[in-house]
């Protein structure tokens, strides 16, 4: 009884002290020390075994996939620095008009993504813009949050193939995939997300204007909205968007090589690379993002004076993000050694649900409890996968429903991207979370029970 009241006590904890604001380091180690005393854990296995090493150890993750986080934060920073990013922005914001403020936001969050830039990067390069637009649109803040979210945090980060996301990677490298995984999964479930997100928020943007609610500013917005000017003077969009190209050609490339028979893995030399992408699914897509950040630096001259700065203040930037999701793994590790967890994962194996339906039940709570995507997947991939592949599950397709799951049920009040989208646009939870809990939780769930069906049919 001690022991499961101290793992829900550690759970209760972490969330509550994430939506305090206090440092997820200190939470996840924290909570990861309560569930370890009421659990018999000792605390010097927890501090020194199960919480930072082992398969699901902190700095296991981290070493694992410090390049990726390193190149990703490295090309966003160069794209943002050099004001490509906001070049991109504001041709599509020139195209579509203020009017369509909640399209161009999910457009431009969502190209910048797919193409590897960093969440993060992508809302300090719209909300400078995008200030500007709610004012002449009048449209509420709240709903700009949440296109911003759908755009950066939904479709581009699990569902369509071949995006560099953390979510994706980690679902190639634990199952041998590559990053096209369940394409037609993964394409329905986006197309899904994209039109339910898009619809729920222009109706809400409609109810907001016959009750007469509109843009307000707050004290974020000044300071943004300096910002702007110095984005509009970039390359052209055209020349601006050849890194994010670069980026997806790179990924791409290897597979339609094989898809139109040009090479497979035998082709003397072309076979060599081909074989060499799909084998390193951490590996191939950073060396991809380090082209896009090499390629800004060829391509835009009144950069290449900042390269070198920008180099290592993105370098910097991937500590944080890279730590913090670590961190709760980290806290995973230690919650699946307690008899609870076991007691937990055996329950959700037997439950009498088809396979696929029980892969995104685990994965969708694991991911809510520690309110990580990518650390519940990988998580996820440690504990489960092993026991849904020997129920006949096809490794592709386990990593397209895993990493739509682990996209869903994650994004609760606690989830850390979710408090920092907040913080940045100067917003609370109370203003603008149930817009984000429809466009990052109830939709993505909806859209994963979709793809489930795809996926059983065919």
């Amino acid at each position: 009884m001690l022991a499961n009241l101290g793992l829900l006590a550690g759970l209760i904890l972490l969330i509550v002290m994430a939506l305090r604001g206090i440092n997820i380091l200190v939470a996840a180690l924290v909570s990861s020390l309560i569930v370890a005393v009421t659990n018999g854990l000792g605390l010097s296995p927890t501090l020194l075994e199960h919480f930072p090493f082992g398969p699901l150890g902190a700095f296991s993750f981290a070493g694992k996939f410090f390049i990726l986080f390193l190149t990703g934060a490295i090309f966003g920073k160069m794209m943002a620095s050099s004001g490509a990013a906001g070049s991109i922005a504001n041709a599509i914001t020139r195209s579509l008009g203020a009017k369509r403020t909640i399209l161009v936001t999910i457009l431009v969050c969502a190209l910048l993504t797919y193409g590897g830039v960093v969440v993060f990067v992508v809302i300090f390069t719209m909300y400078p813009l995008g200030v500007a637009l709610m004012r002449e649109a009048n449209l509420p803040k709240r709903l700009f949050c949440g296109a911003a979210a759908l755009g950066s945090g939904t479709f581009t980060m699990t569902a369509l193939p071949g995006t560099p996301s953390i979510h994706n990677v980690i679902g190639a490298s634990a199952l041998g995939t590559d990053l096209f995984a369940g394409a037609l999964i993964g394409l329905t479930a986006g197309a899904v997300m994209f039109v339910l997100g898009l619809v729920y928020l222009e109706r809400q943007w409609t109810r907001a204007r016959a009750a007469g609610e509109g843009y307000q500013v707050n004290a974020q917005d000044e300071y943004m909205e300096n910002m702007a000017p110095a984005l509009q003077h970039g390359p052209k969009w055209q020349r601006g968007i050849i890194p994010l190209l670069l980026v997806l050609g790179t990924i791409i490339l290897p597979r339609l090589l094989t898809a139109l028979g040009i090479a497979d893995g035998e082709t003397p030399f072309l076979g060599t690379f081909i074989a060499f992408a799909g084998s390193e699914p951490i590996v191939w897509p950073s060396f991809a993002l380090m082209i896009g950040a090499g390629s800004c630096v060829l391509l835009f001259p009144d950069f290449r004076s900042k390269a070198m700065e920008s180099l290592g203040v993105g370098a910097n930037d991937a500590i944080m993000p890279l730590l913090n999701t670590a961190a709760v793994i980290g806290f995973g590790s230690v919650v699946t050694q307690t008899t609870g967890f076991n007691s937990f994962a055996q329950w959700v194996l037997e439950l009498p649900l088809p396979p696929l339906l029980s892969a995104f039940a685990s994965v969708s709570v694991v991911s809510a409890i520690v309110g990580s995507g990518s650390g519940g997947l990988q998580i996820f991939m440690q504990t489960f996968a092993e026991k849904y592949l020997a129920m006949g599950i096809e490794p592709e397709t386990l990593h397209r429903i895993a990493t739509l799951g682990s996209g869903g049920i994650d994004s609760l009040p606690h989830c850390g991207a979710v408090i920092a989208m907040l913080t940045i646009m100067g917003l609370k939870h109370k203003e603008a979370y149930k817009d984000i809990f429809v466009v990052t939780v109830a939709i993505p769930v909806i859209a994963t029970l979709v793809a489930i069906g795809v996926a059983s049919a065919t």
